[in-house]
């Protein structure tokens, strides 16, 4: 399976054909760099790990070249970082029984152009073959700008496929802005808690980040405990550990859609709910 990009990377954890590793994906996850699968896609993930029917599988589209570095790896240049990443991902996926990971390899740059076409047909590419149950991306209310990309050219290339080729469902999922702020009737609650040993190994293996200065496996395991109690006042907790998503198949279903007024719409009943609780007691 070949890809545009020289530095793609192609790996089959348990040694099989690419193309029927892809083939065989029914939870898909699409991000932008090494370890976002682990946060944004744990959901499919977990769902899919020692499942006889259930594959997950995994594609980050750059090349991870700019990530904090202290440390062992405080001298590394770009070229060795990726190297270090690319190998990272690897390790995350044989861990987590992915079926696939494609890492595409373009920096950041090449994915921020809009309408880039090589991108686009890469991840058309993937989609086509795969045809994924489920498909995981970053949401477009992430504050990552590289994130809100790498979704904006997910879009394209779903709305590139005939509707029958489509994801059945599309989360936008939390990474860099977390989504605990949209409404109830607003939100897809994930519940993470099927495999609760995972997640620190999963997140461990990244070592340039963590060694890097963040402690992204501390941090997602806290958070996931928060959403589960935070999520309601009034009702005991029905999971230990719940993540958060944004529900984006109507974008995927109806090319109409315009990506920009749906995403402002979470935002504005967000704000009318505040003004109304406002004016309730003044």
């Amino acid at each position: 399976m070949t890809f545009r990009h020289p530095k793609h990377d192609v790996f089959i954890p348990d040694g099989g054909c690419a193309i029927q590793a892809l083939e065989r994906v029914t939870h898909l996850g699409i991000v932008s760099h090494q370890d976002d699968l682990e946060i944004a896609a744990y959901h499919g993930i977990t769902e899919c790990f020692h499942s006889g029917d259930k594959w997950f599988g995994g594609v980050v589209v750059t090349d991870g070249a700019g990530s904090p570095r202290k440390g062992p790896y405080a001298d590394f240049t770009d070229e060795e970082m990726q190297r270090v990443r690319l190998h990272e991902q690897r390790k995350a996926a044989f861990l987590g029984e992915y079926s696939t990971m494609i890492q595409l390899g373009y920096p950041s740059t090449e994915v921020k152009r809009p309408g880039n076409a090589e991108v686009i047909a890469d991840l058309t590419h993937i989609l086509s073959v795969a045809q994924p149950q489920v498909l995981y991306l970053h949401n477009p209310c992430d504050r990552h700008d590289t994130h809100v990309a790498t979704f904006l050219r997910c879009l394209e290339a779903i709305r590139s496929l005939p509707k029958v080729q489509r994801p059945r469902k599309v989360y936008g999922c939390e990474v860099w802005r977390k989504l605990d702020w949209l409404l109830t009737q607003d939100k897809e609650m994930l519940w993470v808690d099927k495999y609760p040993h995972l997640l620190r190994p999963l997140l461990g293996v990244f070592d340039s980040q963590i060694s890097g200065g963040k402690r992204y496996d501390l941090a997602e395991e806290g958070l996931r405990h928060a959403n589960a109690t935070y999520f309601d006042s009034h009702t005991p907790d029905k999971t230990s550990l719940l993540t958060f998503a944004m529900d984006l198949t109507p974008l995927a279903q109806d090319d109409q859609l315009d990506v920009e007024q749906f995403t402002l719409g979470f935002v504005q009943r967000l704000q009318d709910d505040v003004a109304t609780r406002l004016r309730r007691h003044l």
